[in-house]
């Protein structure tokens, strides 16, 4: 009997401590959850910010716009404003084909006109890439056959740190890039989780740079590029590229970048 009893007493301890950790674990465990409550904001804000790269521009071969702008052509703006402060002699507008009669870049190529542009020193650039990456690579190519070797990228602000990946990567050896930050009414760093946009960008951008850094990692890129040239002589390729893989994948990879 005296066995049984010191055995029961260790049970009985041994659960009394048992419920005490589980009791320590869960006080813990509401302490840090209301801390991260209590910091919300900063790290929110934090969060915003890490996706925003804004360069200083340095002077430049040519000023490169990403499409697709918002409504309100706030990269054509952005762009328009470094073309007049001198940083670069020509702005290259990248867009897609909306129709085969009619591109993003022709659309950005209206509004940075009417944003006091010359239009003989904009070259469009329409093409078919289904996202960031084959963009990056077919404008590497035309960049790299007319000699350019300084860049100014622009793109919105949400969108600068995963274009500046794989730009970095894209381009030909010995390029140099620059990427300036084009605000967006949409994406506020600072607020963005207030908005049912900024959530949306922000939930993009996130899947998006980590597909990014997969498919560079583990696939790369083929195409060509083939075109007319337009009233000054150069080249206006139409990019029609393909990401190595399986079509599964690239399906996953064209939706998401």
């Amino acid at each position: 009997m005296s066995f049984d009893f010191v055995w029961s007493r260790r049970d009985a301890d041994s659960q009394r401590g048992g419920i005490f950790f589980r009791l320590v674990f869960l006080l813990c465990f509401v302490a840090v959850l209301f801390l991260l409550y209590l910091v919300r904001v900063p790290l929110l804000r934090l969060a915003g910010n890490s996706w925003v790269v804004n360069e200083e521009p340095q002077p430049s071969d040519a000023i490169v716009i990403l499409g697709d702008d918002n409504l309100g052509g706030e990269r054509a703006r952005r762009a328009a404003e470094l073309f007049k402060a001198g940083w670069a002699p020509r702005l290259i507008a990248s867009g897609r084909y909306l129709r085969p009669y009619l591109s993003v870049s022709e659309l950005m190529q209206r509004d940075l006109t009417a944003m006091g542009v010359p239009s003989n020193a904009i070259i469009q650039f329409p093409h078919r890439a289904a996202n960031t990456g084959e963009e990056a690579f077919a404008l590497g190519k035309f960049l790299s056959a007319h000699g350019w070797k300084r860049i100014i990228l622009v793109t919105s602000n949400y969108h600068t740190r995963r274009a500046r990946y794989i730009y970095e990567r894209a381009l030909p050896a010995g390029m140099q890039l620059r990427v300036v930050a084009a605000s967006d009414s949409d994406f506020d760093p600072d607020t963005w989780w207030r908005s049912y946009k900024g959530i949306n960008l922000m939930a993009h951008e996130t899947a998006g740079f980590l597909v990014a850094v997969w498919a560079m990692n583990h696939h790369g890129y083929e195409g060509d590029a083939s075109g007319s040239a337009n009233s000054d002589g150069l080249q206006q390729p139409i990019a029609r590229l393909i990401l190595c893989g399986k079509p599964a994948d690239l399906h996953l990879v064209s939706a998401v970048l």
